[in-house]
């Protein structure tokens, strides 16, 4: 009888250890997450429980017996579910700094249901597998689609192998190693290279073993996102070929394609649709993926992103639509179920090729469900370019299904930025449209992530929302789920970021010393008095929340954000020191800025993500052969600064500007010292070459980080804020006003007794990235001119003023009123120029 009893408890044992195991393989997908996430035995006070029957993806929490009850009909609405419950009742969060977990022993009663108003939730840009991916290993790409998943995103750009799957189609086609080579780019820029921009870069360092490598690693990656019933979204053939296809097939003509700057050596190839061979390789393609890798559905090819189209004869919408056609029939051959991805982003961004009838005659000849659009970009359409949302200028894009979302980030930048109010309310513009009717799903595509993590926590939860989201509570819940309370030195912190910070929008957002060569100048990133303010605040914290290591890695990246706004300020004020003949001013100003320099970095050594050292440690950790190692690493240096090949001025130049530790102390800060030693010996700084050396170089220097980080954060912001810099505007000086580069002819009125006492006019420059060009400097007194100056002056980040001396007739007065007027041409650039004028009076 006792051995009976004895069996039966062990059975009992046995059932509930495997509970999960035996229950569907949705509830068990959902449970792992949790387990890798928080751990067994947080895990184990989940029960997930799958139904399918609603529509669009629901979920439903409650409490019973001390257990959290989550049911849900996808994997990710059970996954999103538990990550409700974890922030908004136990106070916990998982980001990409680290995690804050708070689980009580007593679970706190929440129960809701709610119901995501869109089908797909789309998350990465093409980009992103540059500025963010490119060596990420296994255990790091789990981590992401474990975020992924409690986030509740289920449809994922998944690009990782593209090359290696391609090589084998270019062999079959007879291509010789060599050739392939020559069509392809080093890791990191292989997202444009995919997308026809640049080739011939680093081909070499796709390796048989890099491609293993990333077959393998998509396979995990793959099995990974179909167990959490995610669908991923796969690469496929644009067009685009080796040039020496030519070679093998001389009669088909390839038409050339260029893009930011690139000489002909590096540009891509563009085979016509109308050759048989362009169908024939976008078959081999998926042919030769499937094989791999099985079945897929939604298939990425983008032919004309960010480009020119090909030049024609005939009617440019007869010329889209062979090519729309072409790739889709491709995809067709190899999968007759294959559904073509494009993205959006030439929609917003190339308005003057594209519109109604350019972007019609592209899917004119796709069946509507065989399309999608992901159309990403819509804080450029209601913020930055301010060119109307895409749906409707579009008109819903003649009902192909199409996917709603936003960029929030260019190039991996660290700059904090955006207008989280717009986030908050925009999309519920789109749940009114008549136009919802062809939406097919909501997302965000940044080119770089593990930045600005409040903002995607933001945009993440209204992928699940059906109305607009109330800031003010948004806030206080975000910080008691990230830091755990909000008190309300915190609260005043975020609505003073709100207002600045997180209030404007710069697509470009970066310090002057961040700039392509280095700059004297202002950078783009918001310097609003108030930010100092809320960091301030934010820091004031400490003594509450100072056990966090979330509330520390914020702490630390606010602060150094202060240091950085600092030291661009000093390093102007050097130059201006400069200019003025006053060395000893520039040079203690200089020193100043480099300290600056010098404390970010240091505090930014103890943060877990915004680390040089963590960037190139996943280069390096591609292989295991030395030099292998030393290639990756440069390729990894490349494109955080230089981005192609050495001394090449390209627009895309320290395109990435990240704050970094490492970063700064080995890069940022010696080519401003370098500028600043160019002064002192009146010489031209040759800043190509120091960015070429440093590509080149290995490793990343030591430095001794803050023994009391948090503290020294507190001490060095305080001290930062009390030393203002003196102003550079003179007390004789009289500021007239500013003037933009937007503007092509400014006016000012000037008071009628300055007239006569003006000695100089001065035009400084203060933000901006373009070159302005000053013509024609008159002066004006009651409607007549009676001085001009034709001389041409140039302003730009490297000239930051100019001097303009006058000299007027004798008896020259203004009964009636008196004002000064300038001729301002605005080269490209881009970020409005914008500075300051000022009148300089003789004693």
């Amino acid at each position: 009888m006792i051995w009976r009893l004895q069996f039966i408890l062990l059975v009992l044992i046995v059932v509930s250890c495997n509970s999960y195991e035996n229950r569907r393989p949705e509830e068990l997908a959902a449970h792992n997450v949790l387990k890798r996430t928080l751990g067994s035995e947080n895990a184990s006070k989940f029960i997930f429980k799958y139904n399918e029957k609603d529509t669009l993806d629901t979920y439903g929490i409650s409490v019973e017996k001390n257990k959290v009850v989550v049911t849900g009909n996808s994997v990710t609405s059970l996954t999103r579910g538990a990550y409700d419950y974890l922030k908004n009742a136990t106070n916990s969060m998982v980001s990409w700094s680290g995690e804050n977990i708070n689980i009580p022993e007593k679970l706190p009663e929440l129960e809701k249901t709610i119901t995501s108003p869109y089908k797909n939730r789309y998350y990465l840009n093409v980009c992103a597998f540059g500025y963010s991916t490119p060596y990420w290993d296994w255990e790091r790409w789990e981590k992401e689609i474990d975020w992924m998943a409690l986030h509740g995103m289920n449809f994922p750009l998944a690009l990782v192998a593209n090359e290696a799957i391609a090589t084998r189609v270019w062999k079959r086609l007879g291509l010789t190693q060599d050739e392939i080579d020559r069509f392809y780019t080093a890791p990191s820029l292989l997202p444009w290279q995919r997308m026809g921009n640049v080739n011939n870069l680093g081909g070499e360092l796709l390796t048989k073993e890099w491609h293993k490598g990333q077959i393998a690693l998509q396979h995990k990656i793959l099995n990974r996102v179909k167990e959490l019933s995610m669908n991923p979204i796969l690469p496929a053939f644009a067009g685009f070929v080796p040039k020496d296809i030519s070679r093998i097939f001389p009669e088909d003509k390839l038409l050339s394609v260029s893009w930011g700057g690139f000489p002909e050596k590096y540009q891509g190839a563009l085979i016509s649709p109308k050759t048989p061979l362009f169908d024939k390789i976008g078959k081999l393609f998926i042919e030769e993926w499937e094989k791999e890798f099985g079945k897929g559905k939604y298939y990425l090819a983008d032919s004309f992103n960010e480009m020119d189209l090909p030049k024609t004869d005939r009617p440019v919408t007869e010329l889209l639509a062979e090519y729309g056609s072409s790739i889709y029939e491709s995809l067709k051959s190899g999968n007759p179920d294959a559904v073509w991805v494009v993205q959006g982003w030439m929609f917003t961004y190339q308005r003057n090729i594209w519109n109604k009838e350019t972007a019609n005659a592209l899917f004119s000849k796709i069946p509507d469900d065989k399309l999608m659009i992901l159309d990403y970009a819509y804080e450029y359409n209601g913020i930055a370019y301010k060119n109307g949302f895409n749906y409707e200028v579009f008109e819903g894009y003649n009902n192909k299904p199409w996917v709603y979302g936003f960029m929030l980030n260019s190039g991996g930048k660290t700059g904090h930025t955006g207008v989280h109010d717009y986030y908050a309310t925009n999309p519920i513009e789109l749940l009114k449209s008549p136009y919802m009717k062809s939406n097919a799903g909501f997302g965000f595509a940044p080119e770089g992530i593990e930045n600005n993590e409040v903002t995607f926590e933001l945009v993440s939860d209204m992928a699940w929302r059906s109305e607009s989201i109330d800031l003010d509570t948004w806030y206080n819940d975000y910080s008691r789920a990230r830091y755990g309370d909000c008190p309300p030195a915190m609260e005043e912190a975020w609505q003073l970021l709100r207002k600045t910070s997180y209030g404007t929008m710069t697509d470009h957002p970066r310090f002057g010393f961040q700039g392509n060569g280095g700059s004297w100048s202002t950078g783009t990133i918001n310097k609003d008095p108030r930010i100092f303010k809320a960091i301030d605040k934010f820091l004031s914290c400490s003594d509450e929340l100072g056990d966090s290591e979330l509330y520390k890695a914020d702490a630390l990246e606010f602060a150094a954000t202060v240091l950085c706004h600092k030291a661009e300020d000093w390093f102007g004020y050097a130059y201006e020191a400069h200019q003025n003949m006053d060395f000893e001013t520039r040079d203690k100003a200089g020193n100043r800025a480099l300290q600056y320099l010098t404390d970010a970095d240091r505090l930014l050594e103890n943060h877990p993500t915004l680390s040089l050292q963590r960037w190139i440690d996943f280069a390096r950790g591609t292989s295991q052969d030395e030099a292998q190692q030393d290639q990756y690493e440069e390729d990894a240096r490349r494109i955080l600064t230089v981005w192609g090949p050495p001394k090449l001025k390209l627009g895309v130049n320290d395109y990435a500007a990240r704050m970094w530790g490492g970063l700064i102390r080995d890069y940022y800060l010696p080519r401003m010292a370098g500028k600043l030693e160019s002064l002192r010996m009146n010489e031209t700084y040759d800043n190509r070459a120091f960015e070429d050396a440093w590509v080149r170089g290995k490793g990343v220097s030591r430095i001794e980080p803050f023994a009391d980080p948090l503290e020294s954060a507190k001490k060095l912001v305080q001290q930062a804020i009390e030393r203002p810099i003196p102003n550079m505007v003179k007390e004789d000086d009289i500021v007239v006003g500013d003037w933009s580069s937007k503007d092509n002819s400014m006016e000012w009125p000037l008071k009628r007794e300055y007239l006569q006492k003006i000695k100089e006019v001065k035009f400084i420059y203060t933000s901006g990235n373009s070159t302005v060009i000053l013509k024609d400097m008159s002066l004006i007194a009651d409607g007549k001119v009676v001085f001009n100056n034709p001389k041409t002056g140039s302003l730009n980040t490297d000239n930051p003023s100019a001097i303009y001396s006058v000299k007027l007739e004798m008896g020259v007065r203004a009964n009636n009123g008196a004002s000064l007027k300038v001729t301002i041409d605005g080269k490209n650039g881009e970020l409005q120029a914008k500075g300051k004028v000022i009148l300089i009076l003789e004693e």
